[in-house]
């Protein structure tokens, strides 16, 4: 898709939504960015500034849009667009990884220096890590001050920020207001009230067409039996994020181009995670019309009607993602899906909220490693196959054998290899869905 400046200036004077999230428009006379489908009165092209991503136009001093919430445009796909350590870093920031931590942790844990960390991120992304880390905070924070009854305490740490007062300090510097002038201009935020017992709702928004039926129905056909479920045209599933256990649940508003994301309140501390996993196992960031171009360039032919709208399905837990995988091999997905669940009951724990059909939490790796082959065959493997589970787990416990999107897609791809009972098949599976690499 051209991504030039006259094809900006087009895209944000008919307000093509194909673009919304790939670029932002910022109005030098107001101090303000938005989205390409803003419904504001169109300026002259004299006084837009063009940027590709918001961190960088809060950066260069510019305000969000308080009618097309820039907060809610779709992510990008980020596998060409810029370098691996730029892009794995931004995937990280996204998800809260330096909520409490600063550049120099988040850079030796993928083995660079602070310094290169930086240089490669203001080199292709235009800010700085931290300017990127508090753009997301902020933003998050916005969605959260406009879509829910969380009192302004509960924003702030929901999304990350470690002090209130910083959180209304930044707020006000970045905004030009301060969160509860916000909150009173918001529409059906019941501004101070606590959140209700059951969590908060939130929409996550994608560029048309998406093909919600279908994604549904893959991830229902494959469901972990007591983990996960599809029912009532709602998706389910109980989710474990930084030592916080709860149930998210996934519906589709066609008209609002998003997904309505219903969190549970014990998840509600580690929001960005959580997003950002839904994000990738809804494949939400994808560019349609890229993907089109790309095929038909490739010999495919022209993507049209339904088919344009497929997508990737990512995973919520990279492990028991990569499980299902083994347990898949040379059975129906029937077969598996029993396997599947007798695995949960054997090994998962507990969920301990209440809830009709979500009763375990995801099987963890620890739980097997832990355990003999022997009792991982007991479920009905044959040795060879409990032999793999067994090995993946004990690498994904003690930290060695690491299934991330950030991951080096060869260094991973041989680590899965030389698991007995994983090929190319399985590790190339294992990959597309919980590396959310697509070129598997």
């Amino acid at each position: 898709m051209p991504t030039d400046q006259e094809s900006h200036h087009r895209a944000l004077e008919s307000r093509d939504a194909r673009f919304d999230g790939l670029f932002f428009v910022a109005v030098r006379s107001t101090g303000i960015y938005c989205r390409p489908i803003c419904p504001a009165r169109r300026t002259l092209r004299k006084n837009r500034r063009f940027f590709t991503d918001a961190a960088a136009a809060e950066a260069a001093g510019f305000r969000p849009c308080l009618r097309c919430r820039p907060e809610l445009a779709p992510g990008r796909a980020r596998v060409d667009a810029v370098p691996r350590l730029a892009r794995s870093a931004a995937r990280r920031i996204a998800a809260g990884e330096m909520n409490g931590h600063g550049v120099e942790e988040l850079a030796r844990s993928m083995g660079v220096g602070g310094r290169q960390l930086r240089r490669a991120m203001q080199q292709e992304l235009g800010v700085a890590p931290i300017e990127l880390a508090q753009t997301h905070r902020l933003l998050l924070a916005k969605q959260l001050l406009t879509e829910t009854p969380l009192s302004v305490t509960q924003v702030a740490y929901a999304s990350g920020f470690q002090s209130i007062r910083r959180f209304n300090a930044l707020f006000a510097e970045r905004y030009r207001l301060n969160p509860q002038a916000l909150r009173r201009r918001a529409t059906g935020a019941d501004s101070g009230s606590s959140p209700s017992a059951d969590g908060v709702r939130l929409m996550l928004t994608y560029r048309a067409p998406f093909a919600w039926d279908e994604l549904l129905a893959f991830l229902g056909a494959r469901a972990a039996p007591a983990v996960e479920s599809v029912h009532d045209g709602a998706y389910e599933r109980t989710v474990v994020v930084g030592g916080r256990s709860g149930v998210i649940r996934v519906t589709h508003e066609a008209e609002r181009s998003g997904l309505r994301l219903h969190i549970s309140a014990s998840l509600v501390p580690v929001l960005l995670p959580v997003v950002a996993m839904v994000r990738r196992l809804f494949d939400l960031d994808a560019e349609p019309e890229t993907i089109a171009a790309h095929l038909l360039s490739s010999g495919f032919g022209p993507i049209r009607g339904e088919a344009l709208g497929l997508r990737v399905p990512g995973a919520a837990d990279a492990f028991e993602l990569a499980v299902r995988a083994i347990l898949g091999q040379q059975v129906s997905v029937k077969v598996a899906t029993t396997l599947m669940s007798r695995l949960t009951h054997e090994f998962a724990e507990p969920l301990m909220a209440r809830h009709p059909r979500l009763t375990h939490q995801p099987v963890s790796a620890a739980r097997i490693a832990q355990a003999s082959v022997l009792a991982v065959a007991r479920i009905g493997l044959p040795q060879s196959r409990a032999t793999t589970i067994h090995t993946l787990a004990r690498g994904v416990a003690d930290g060695s054998l690491r299934i991330e999107p950030e991951a080096d897609i060869e260094s991973l791809t041989r680590q899965l290899l030389e698991v007995p009972g994983i090929g190319p098949w399985t590790a190339e599976y294992v990959i597309m869905r919980a590396v959310h690499w697509p070129d598997a």
